[in-house]
């Protein structure tokens, strides 16, 4: 009996010698991030998932870098790190750095300003991204201003809408796109009012177009050789 007793503490005492012993695990890995620029004009930072990294945890981190193009290079730089490979060759690199809290930014040193990225680590935040540009203006005109004027080959003159009702009434400080066509060599269309002294010419048939911003008052058109019966008015507001 006391044998084994004297054996089992013997194989108790090797046991707790060999765990002791033996290595408790290795370290975790750090986890890695994949960074790839060119060969064309791209450059990316991405983690285990494939999404592109705008935030980490402060620690270690494995970088593989891909650097496939000779006209760029991945240059990763922030608080305490500053790693970038070579503008001349391509290759393919592994950096191990530690991130803490703030703003990183990688890029094309040959390209800084089309080919860049930025993150932020731990209580750090990236910046809000700037307002978009303005809207062009736009290129034709809103409905309803554009305007055609007539005048011949008789007697006739007038002024219509797109419509083609007889024009009355028009919004001050908009501009219109007035169309004249004037058909008869004896006649011509004069428009005048606030800020405006537009006029085709006797003697040529022509159609011309203008492009016009009424003020708020009365615009008179008429044929200047015949202006007591071809003639007409609208008003602005």
């Amino acid at each position: 009996m006391r044998r084994l007793l004297l054996a089992l503490t013997l194989v108790a005492t090797a046991t707790a010698m060999l765990v002791f012993l033996l290595p408790s695990g290795s370290a975790a890995a750090n986890p890695t991030l994949e960074a790839i620029v060119g060969p064309g004009f791209n450059i990316t930072l991405k983690d285990s998932n494939g999404v592109n990294v705008t935030h980490l945890d402060p620690g270690a981190y494995d970088i593989h870098v891909v650097d496939a193009a000779t006209v760029h290079n991945f240059h990763l730089s922030g608080p305490g790190v500053n790693e970038a490979t070579s503008l001349e060759e391509t290759q393919t690199v592994t950096w191990t750095v530690t991130f803490t809290d703030g703003v990183y930014t990688f890029l094309c040193d040959a390209h800084p300003t089309q080919m860049k990225g930025a993150f932020a680590v731990g209580t750090a935040t990236l910046p809000p991204p700037p307002p978009p540009p303005p809207a062009p203006p736009p290129s034709g005109f809103a409905k309803g201003t554009k305007l055609k004027g007539s005048v011949g080959p008789g007697f006739t003159i007038s002024l219509k809408d797109g419509a083609g009702k007889a024009v009355k009434k028009v919004k001050a400080g908009i501009t219109y796109r007035v169309s004249v066509a004037d058909r008869s060599t004896s006649h011509d269309f004069h428009l005048t009012g606030p800020g405006v002294n537009k006029k085709t010419a006797v003697g040529r048939k022509a159609t011309i177009t203008w492009k016009l911003k009424f003020k708020k008052g009365t615009y008179r058109f008429q044929c200047d050789p015949h202006k007591s019966v071809m003639k007409g008015s609208f008003k602005a507001s």
